[in-house]
């Protein structure tokens, strides 16, 4: 089929560009962008992070554990206790080397927070790092 077409008989003198080629490219770009897109984990509770003067951005690619207030331990939305930790940080280690940072909530217990730092570093992590709030100024 041609990219011009003639709409009817009557109307001989009228030609009407094909959108079929133009709607395909969309539908490319569209499937391109939703599978180059890469989407961030959270952890999936809410962590009341104390602040410090001193953050700094770190990756984006990382393994996020929360530290809740009631000492839960929690990836991915779900509760995995300390003995979760290794197992879960040996097996997406395997996969990259991507740093971990445990977001501990502020009233957290801090042996707590040190159990939980052990845990990814005997798993084989080499930087764990704590997530905080930026001061406000």
């Amino acid at each position: 089929m041609g990219r011009f077409r003639q709409m009817s008989s009557d109307d001989s003198n009228d030609a009407g560009i094909d959108m079929s080629p133009l709607i395909d490219c969309v539908f490319i770009l569209l499937i391109f962008f939703i599978v180059t897109t890469t989407f961030v984990e959270e952890t999936g509770v809410e962590v009341d992070k104390p602040q410090a003067a001193s953050s700094v951005q770190l990756e984006k690619t990382s393994i996020l554990l929360a530290l809740t207030e009631k000492g839960e331990v929690v990836y991915g939305g779900r509760e995995i206790g300390i003995s979760g930790i290794q197992p879960l940080v040996r097996r997406e280690l395997q996969k990259e080397d991507v740093p971990i940072i445990v977001q501990a909530d502020s009233a957290a217990q801090s042996g707590l927070l040190v159990r939980v730092i052990d845990e990814a570093k005997l798993a084989g992590a080499t930087k764990v790092s704590l997530a905080t709030r930026k001061q406000n100024k």
